[in-house]
């Protein structure tokens, strides 16, 4: 991002704030649709990465519908979106089931005793249900994100798997990939029909889950819908599609102010943090791009960027601008729609960014805005 410029809008909003842009979303979006439309697909939200549901009427033009993680999220999709309504969840509450299977089509299950304890009350809503398997194949590296991974309470393992107590449920679904390509995909299907393929013509529907990259330059598209054809040609079942990350890639930003710069270790501290704002830089762990900077000595002037609150680890990257910063300077960090909003906190009493949408017409409009007692009501 070392070439891009500062925009307008990036100038003159409050900081910090998370900026979304709609033009930037709607690329995504309208990728995304092309599948659905080429292959009958069922693309669905996954509202865990980015629920900025001001921005869901857009994207219900688009897609089939939401998928949730628990009550909340389903709430929220039902509220805001109003189409399809996917949850699934690796234990579900009582109290919550309910209003569960009143809002939600599909509800899949981690397990066969989720689904002898809660399976019949779903089945006399309506609802669709469906079995979470782990095909133990792990494609990625990043142990804390593996459904596979050993000792994962996520899905049911062959070894596992109670072929008595498949009456009543329509489909499975799995999720082991995280911003992978359609070739970890292939591999992961393959490891799906030899374990569970002989009860798939059984079902109705197999739902891949998340974590697919879609909308990054180089995805193999052609080898997705290749995927998803087969699986409707040799086992008839409608095909459903959960990705998160590629619904809003690149189409957000946090937008941030130099609060002071410590010239003796190169240390300039923001008003925005990564442990409070974007918890995935000390998680994951993950560097975000940085509007018009470069690589660490790259350019005359390098600085580390961290934040004002009191964990001495937070701290988002080191960066090099052909310029040399001063207060006041505004940093623009790209790649900040997805596992920001969704994950963010108030540690220290940190402020929450406020939320802007930039509409494709470049007016932009503050569509949330947080203060003292948004930190307060949270305690």
């Amino acid at each position: 991002m070392a070439a891009q410029m500062m925009k307008r809008e990036w100038l003159e909003v409050p900081t910090p704030s998370y900026v979304i842009e709609e033009g930037l979303l709607r690329r995504n979006l309208e990728i995304l649709h092309d599948i659905e439309n080429d292959t009958g697909a069922h693309v669905l939200l996954a509202q865990k990465c980015f629920s900025m549901y001001s921005f869901y009427p857009l994207i219900g033009r688009y897609l089939s519908g939401t998928t949730a993680s628990g009550l909340y999220e389903a709430r929220l999709g039902h509220e805001e979106m109003g189409k399809e309504n996917h949850v699934f969840s690796p234990a579900y509450k009582q109290e919550d089931f309910p209003e569960l299977v009143r809002i939600c089509d599909h509800i899949v299950f981690n397990s066969f005793a989720q689904w002898r304890t809660f399976g019949p009350q779903a089945r006399q809503a309506g609802v669709s249900c469906g079995l979470r398997i782990n095909p133990e194949c792990s494609t990625q590296e990043h142990a804390i994100y593996d459904p596979c991974a050993e000792g994962s309470r996520l899905g049911v393992r062959l070894r596992d798997f109670d072929e008595t107590q498949l009456a009543g449920l329509e489909g499975l679904h799995f999720h082991t990939l995280c911003e992978q390509g359609a070739d970890a995909l292939a591999v992961t299907l393959k490891a799906v029909e030899e374990k569970f393929g002989k009860y798939l013509k059984q079902m109705k529907w197999l739902n891949f889950g998340g974590g697919h990259h879609i909308t990054k330059p180089g995805y193999d598209i052609a080898l997705l819908k290749q995927c998803i054809r087969r699986m409707q040609q040799e086992y008839g079942l409608d095909i459903y599609i959960e990705p998160g990350e590629a619904v809003a890639l690149n189409a957000g930003f946090l937008v941030a102010t130099v609060l002071d710069i410590q010239a003796d270790n190169g240390i300039a501290i923001l008003d925005t943090s990564a442990a409070c704002h974007m918890p995935d830089v000390i998680e994951m762990p993950y560097r975000p791009p940085v509007v018009g900077a470069g690589e660490p000595g790259e350019f005359a002037c390098t600085y580390t960027f961290a934040g004002p609150t009191c964990l001495a680890g937070d701290t988002i990257g080191t960066y090099s601008f052909q310029e040399p910063l001063s207060v006041g300077s505004r940093v623009v960090f790209g790649d900040m729609a997805i596992y920001t909003m969704v994950k963010n906190n108030t540690f220290n009493g940190m402020p929450l960014p406020d939320i802007v949408a930039v509409h494709e017409n470049h007016d932009w409009e503050v569509v949330r805005h947080f203060d003292y007692e948004d930190f307060k009501m949270r305690l």
